[in-house]
């Protein structure tokens, strides 16, 4: 079980084959990967993530104890990037690994729809309008409700 939040890119497919090289302990691996996406306007110059450090790890980390208890998770990894990134850019990289898919879909499932609304990343949009901070999105909080 792995959280790693870092300013630097990330390389998926090495990522994702670290992870599920070897694993005889599951017969499911489940990737998901947050893109950058352009405004409908196709005006996004950049997008910049905050975070307080301690205080996102930990969050990240109680998400994730509360997926590996409540699914017959084998391992997780959770990569979020924080800093400037254009559209287009990886932002963030779940796995889950399972001796099951559908456990391994509902784990990585779970994780995205509690990253999206509760984990701590504060979100600014540059556009040639200016910037704007990102709101939180009524769809993103009506996700927990099937959890």
């Amino acid at each position: 079980m792995v959280v790693i939040v870092q300013e630097c890119a990330f390389e998926l497919g090495a990522e994702i084959e670290a992870f599920a090289k070897g694993r005889t302990d599951a017969g499911a691996v489940v990737n998901f990967t947050g893109i950058v996406r352009d405004t409908p306007d196709n005006d996004l110059d950049r997008m910049e993530i905050e975070h307080y450090p301690a205080m996102t790890a930990r969050a990240i980390e109680g998400i994730e104890a509360k997926a590996i208890e409540r699914w017959s998770l084998k391992a997780s990894l959770i990569i979020h990037r924080y800093g400037v990134m254009k559209p287009g850019d990886m932002i963030m990289m779940v796995a889950t690994a399972s001796p099951h898919r559908v456990d391994a879909f509902e784990a990585a499932m779970y994780l995205m729809d509690y990253l999206k609304s509760r984990a701590p990343f504060w979100k600014k949009e540059y556009t040639k309008d200016g910037a704007v901070w990102v709101d939180a999105k009524d769809e993103d909080e009506d996700a927990l409700g099937k959890w």
